[in-house]
């Protein structure tokens, strides 16, 4: 996990947290780096064979961004849900962009 101690992760609700959970790959680090400079907040649970992202409220990419960081041509929704074994949040995709939603919001 990046970030904060354990200690510190414990104390902080993270019941809207909502995000991807990726299969560990090389793609995955491309979304997870076009997350982070789209989002203030981002955390990274690693688990070995999967990568858990969190964001409070809202988790947006882009495809123009996971191109950029990784070099590639990538395809929404097809070439996410070849990674994305999971997600917490109501998730939304189109040809340019996905998002994660907290049910609390409206």
């Amino acid at each position: 996990m990046t970030g904060q101690s354990g200690a510190a992760r414990r104390s902080v609700d993270r019941s809207d947290w909502v995000g991807p959970v990726l299969q560990a790959s090389a793609i995955s680090h491309a979304i997870i780096a076009a997350i982070r400079q789209l989002n203030p907040v981002v955390e990274v649970v690693d688990r070995g064979a999967y990568l858990r992202v969190l964001v409070p409220g809202r988790c947006q990419v882009t495809r123009a961004l996971i191109e950029r960081h990784g070099g590639f041509a990538f395809r929404l929704p097809g070439d996410l849900e070849l990674v994305m074994s999971s997600f917490k949040g109501r998730f939304s995709v189109s040809d340019d962009e996905a998002s994660w939603e907290s049910g609390g919001r409206t």
